[in-house]
Order: C-alpha cells, then structure tokens, then sequence
C-alpha cells in the first residue's frame, strides 16, 4: 500500500514551489512596495536628520538620499548622494508571501497584508543603518568628518547595520509567520487525523 506524504512534506513542498513565484512578484512589484518604506525614510530623515538629509527620492527599489554633504573641502558645489537597494532589506517579504500561501489557510490575504505592514519598520530601519553607515564610515574621510558622527554613534551605526542587514531580512518574516500560523503549526504537530 502506497503511503501518502505527510502534511509536512506537502508544506515543504508547496513552500519551495511557490519561493521562486513570489520572489519574481516582489522583484517585479518593488517600486510598488517599498513605497510606504520610502515614505517612513523620508518621515524619519526630516524629523532625526534633517542637518544631514536634504532628499529622499526612489527609483525601482533603489532609495537615493540627497545629502548636505560636499565632496571634498575644497568643492563647495556638488553633494553627495547615497543610493541604498530597498530589496536588501525586504527579501522577507517573499518568503514571508511563499510560508502564508503554502499554509492553505482561508484568511491567508489579510494575514499576508498584516505580515507587509509589520515588516515595513524593520526595513526602513536596515536602510537607513545602511545610509548611516555609507555616511559616516564608508565614505571618503572628509565626508565622514562632515557627518560628524562620534566614535561610540559609528560604532552602534555598524551595529544596527549588521544587524539590520544579516539579522532581521530572514528573522522577522520567519517570527511574523509562526505567530500569525500557530493553529497551522498545532494541525502539523498533530500529524494526519490528529495522531501524533
């Protein structure tokens, strides 16, 4: 007798067929997306930086904010910009999209709109640790001294980018999903006909 795979198998499965769907999804619709993330940069530019952001504009899923800093000392035209790619810090999204779709659940819309807003704030703040580091320690020196950030601010600025970058894109989709699908988790735990 043939035995049938497991819920689980079934999930695994539903999961990594829909990864590269969603993945093309997020890449396609990113200008769309990272919108409201672009929105928040600004928000949060103009109230925490506004000595250092003049600007926050968005191309595809690349944020460019203009800065009041100049190239050199001694060029007092020009500034300079900093361009940020917004898919670095929203690749949890289409996992997120791929986990909620391959559960089979009936509300699995709203739980996939709930799952994009709550991501948004951990976005934003890997890109703008990214800005912030590009500013203060990437940059040429005289531009780094011009953003007159402290050692200690440099140091928690590399912080927040190393965590913002390595941590929280793959952390905060898989955390998000296990809250919103504990019912779902209980039913694989269960197994087949609720036998353990």
């Amino acid at each position: 007798m043939k035995r049938s795979p497991s819920p689980l198998t079934g999930f695994v499965i539903r999961v990594f067929a829909w990864l590269p769907v969603m993945f093309a999804l997020w890449y396609l619709a990113a200008p769309v997306l990272m919108w409201p993330v672009v929105l928040l940069l600004h928000g949060v530019a103009a109230v925490a930086f506004r000595d250092l952001v003049s600007s926050v504009d968005q191309t595809m899923g690349i944020v460019t904010f203009g800065t009041l800093l100049h190239p050199g000392h001694a060029l007092t035209r020009g500034q300079v910009a900093v361009d940020v790619n917004l898919l670095l810090y929203s690749y949890g999204m289409p996992l997120l999209a791929a986990l909620t779709v391959a559960a089979r659940e009936r509300a699995w819309k709203g739980k996939l709109a709930l799952g994009y807003v709550a991501m948004l704030p951990f976005v934003t703040c890997g890109a703008l640790a990214d800005f912030l580091k590009n500013v203060s320690i990437t940059a040429a020196p005289s531009v780094a001294a011009q953003a007159g950030f402290s050692a200690v601010q440099r140091e928690a600025i590399v912080f927040a980018y190393q965590f913002g970058s390595l941590i929280l894109p793959p952390v905060v989709p898989a955390i998000l999903w296990v809250v919103m699908h504990r019912a779902f988790l209980e039913r694989l735990r269960e197994g087949p006909r609720g036998q353990p």
